[in-house]
């Protein structure tokens, strides 16, 4: 009761102290350090800097040219649209094939994302009650899309919660076979989850960082639904030779708690190498993410205990655990397996790691980067205006690239963009009190294809090699082009990284060499087979059409730091049962002893990540796919067959140099093993 009493207070001060924070509302990929970036800085300089174009595209219904009609119609609604606004209009472009016209009318874009969208509604209102019969109108641009991003993401957060949620649920209740035991985790885990929201969401503000709360939760909830999972598990186990409730929940917790905290150290350590990532959503993931992560584990190791001893054995109700119901492993489904893989050790591991590099052969040929339209999987009026724009304009028309230069060499580095291969034109359309000319610069490659980017790295090189310019070029393309160079930057740097603090925790809680490197290079290897599957079914079943750049870096740290949480509960288990039994044995009976747990653990995980497709973007459709198909495979290959298999084929040779783990009979003074 009082160590409850203490959690309740500790988790109504925290609600009353940071109950104003709130998660970051925009999450931007674009690092500081990049030229986009600058060119954007620049831009405040010049006059008119807060407005940004949303692009009104007027066609016929019925396909034809636009015609004088067309044309004087589309000038009309532009300027109404432009009044209602506040602003004035654009000329009229029509395009070349006579059947579009497109009318820009600047709005205030440095607002809150509400005030953004109610302006864009408002503007969409007006273009259609003014829209002549046969005339159809869409607003779209960079404003735009972002207000139909903002209305997709209405009430996803409470979606998500309530999925994960569900989820949990469900998949506690059928685990347990218990009507009452699944509600003390869940309210255990759903309390951390709430604190963990607010703990990072006033982390966000403080130190101005970017993160998807979505995941933040999903992370907690699944974490913490794992720690419940092993100490309840085990603490059922005890209560099979204990009399005293009490006495076995104790045994329990002693038992549990190392894995639990190596597991969530790996983890939270795993996370915070993000800090390295120069894209801003990344590294403020990793140290959210490791924020959440902690209380979670806090929750798991003092509130979920307290709360067990409260309610007593009873809660397993009707299947209650009573001393003496303790069979024994031997028998049972994975003690048939783990017997089965090591009998078989040589022919188990070639066969796990051919379905690995089958898995892994997924990445093959696989479009790495969305553009601006596949993002989003709900339909929308920008999405539609941005295919009309593309099918009857240069198809760069509608995401110019941005350069500033000083006014002094502006029409040099005009002449120069315009020799770029791939450069429709260029036009100066502001120029500063403090000599600094921003040029608008339209290509004719799709923007976010490998076409668009090349034109933004030759237009770089051309403008760079005007003298005394200081030009830089900025705009969306140019922006999705360094998006994509600080992924893979930080994919080089990070992965590794990864690899390194699971190597080095490992080794600390193995005293180990050879286990914890054939472990991580298997944990390794277990993330590439899934995000190869991953790809392939998002691919070709679910139509996804390529992967975003930030998925490959965040699932394989999910996969490598989650997946690694199985490898701590079944090699903790497995290092203690060697004590008694010898290493492949003990191997043997750890997977008989953590099957069902891990099995569990890695379902609910899966099932929990795999709700991140509730959401309309994507980026996180993806990875929850990669990561719940990875965890899957974690947990029913490499865990259940591979690992089981290596330890058998290299025995006692694992735990080198250290003789920790030797059976109890040597160190009773018996022979040591040889091969150790």
């Amino acid at each position: 009761w009082a160590t409850l009493g203490t959690a309740l207070l500790l988790t109504l001060g925290a609600a009353a102290a940071l109950g104003s924070a709130a998660a970051p509302g925009a999450v931007g990929s674009l690092p500081s350090s990049s030229e986009s970036a600058a060119a954007a800085r620049l831009e405040q300089q010049l006059p008119g800097h807060r407005l940004s174009p949303v692009v009104a595209v007027f066609t016929r219904t019925d396909g034809v040219r636009l015609g004088r009609a067309g044309v004087a119609a589309a000038t009309s609604v532009g300027r109404r649209v432009a009044s209602s606004a506040g602003q004035q209009a654009g000329p009229t472009v029509v395009s070349q094939d006579g059947r579009a016209a497109i009318v820009a009318v600047p709005v205030d874009s440095e607002r809150p994302n509400s005030e953004i969208a109610g302006t864009v509604a408002s503007l969409r209102d007006v273009a259609r009650a003014s829209a002549p019969p046969g005339v159809a109108v869409q607003i779209t641009g960079g404003p735009a899309f972002g207000a139909d991003i903002a209305a997709a993401f209405d009430g996803a957060d409470t979606t998500l919660l309530a999925v994960t949620v569900g989820v949990v649920a469900l998949l506690l209740l059928l685990t347990y076979r218990s009507p009452v035991l699944w509600l003390v985790p869940l309210t255990v885990v759903g309390v951390a989850d709430s604190v963990a929201g607010r703990v990072t969401a006033a982390m966000g503000q403080a130190c101005g960082l970017q993160f998807d709360a979505g995941v933040i939760s999903v992370l907690v909830f699944g974490a913490g639904t794992n720690y419940a999972l092993l100490l309840v598990s085990r603490y059922r186990e005890e209560l099979q030779r204990e009399e005293s409730h009490r006495a076995a929940l104790r045994t329990a917790l002693r038992a549990s708690a190392g894995a639990m905290v190596a597991s969530n150290l790996t983890v939270v350590l795993s996370l915070l190498t993000l800090v390295a990532a120069a894209v801003p959503s990344t590294r403020g993931l990793g140290v959210a993410a490791a924020a959440g992560l902690l209380v979670a584990l806090a929750f798991a190791l003092l509130v979920l205990p307290a709360a067990l001893a409260l309610v007593g054995r009873g809660v397993f109700w009707p299947f209650v655990p009573r001393p003496g119901d303790h069979a024994g492993v031997r028998g049972g489904l994975w003690h048939r397996v783990a017997t089965a893989v090591s009998a078989r050790p040589r022919a188990v591991v070639a066969v796990s790691l051919a379905v690995v590099a089958l898995l892994a052969s997924g990445l093959v040929r696989t479009r790495i980067g969305l553009t601006q339209t596949e993002q989003f999987r709900v339909a929308s009026e920008s999405a539609r205006g941005l295919d009309v724009l593309a099918r009857h304009f240069p198809t760069g028309e509608s995401q110019p690239l941005t350069v500033v230069a000083r006014t002094a060499a502006a029409a040099a580095v005009e002449e120069a963009v315009t020799t770029v291969p791939g450069v429709v034109r260029a036009t100066a359309t502001a120029t500063s009190a403090s000599g600094l000319t921003r040029l608008a610069v339209v290509a004719g490659a799709a923007p976010g294809s490998e076409q668009s980017r090349d034109v933004v790295r030759a237009a770089r090189a051309a403008v760079h090699a005007v003298p005394g310019a200081g030009a830089v070029v900025g705009g969306p393309s140019a922006e999705d082009l360094d998006v994509r160079t600080a992924s893979s930057r930080d994919l080089r740097l990070v992965a590794p990284l990864v690899l390194a603090v699971v190597l080095v925790i490992l080794v600390g809680l193995l005293r180990a060499l050879v286990a914890p490197v054939v472990l991580t290079i298997a944990n390794a290897g277990s993330a590439l087979a899934a995000i190869g599957a991953g790809t392939w079914v998002g691919t070709h079943l679910l139509g996804f059409p390529a992967l975003d750049v930030n998925v490959p870096l965040l699932a394989f740290l999910f996969l490598v730091a989650l997946g690694i949480d199985y490898t701590i509960f079944l090699v903790h288990r497995a290092r203690a049962e060697a004590r008694a039994h010898g290493t492949v044995e003990g191997m043997v009976r750890a997977v008989s002893h953590t099957g069902a747990v891990i099995t569990s653990a890695g379902v609910v995980l899966a099932a929990v990540f795999a709700a991140l497709g509730v959401l309309p973007l994507v980026t996180l459709g993806q990875l929850g796919l990669i990561v719940g198909l990875g965890v899957l495979v974690d947990t029913l290959l490499v865990r259940t067959v591979l690992v089981p298999a290596l330890f058998a084929l290299l025995g006692d040779r694992m735990w080198w140099p250290s003789p920790a783990v030797l059976p109890l009979a040597a160190a009773e003074g018996a022979p040591v093993l040889a091969r150790v």
